[in-house]
């Protein structure tokens, strides 16, 4: 299982040693927030990205 790194909860999203990602958009249905992650060899990283209520004003 995958684990959220806003809220450190498990998410639903299976992650296995061998597994990459890029850009791709975790979901936690715990605190309902999404997050933009890379994943390789195992060490999952953040993409910070501004809010998009931010941008809408």
């Amino acid at each position: 299982m995958g684990i959220m790194p806003i809220c450190n909860n498990k998410t639903r999203t299976k992650i296995r040693v061998d597994t990459e990602l890029i850009s791709f958009p975790l979901f936690c249905p715990k605190c309902k927030h999404e997050t933009l992650i890379n994943i390789k060899h195992g060490n999952v990283t953040t993409i910070k990205e501004p809010d998009a209520k931010t941008q809408s004003r």
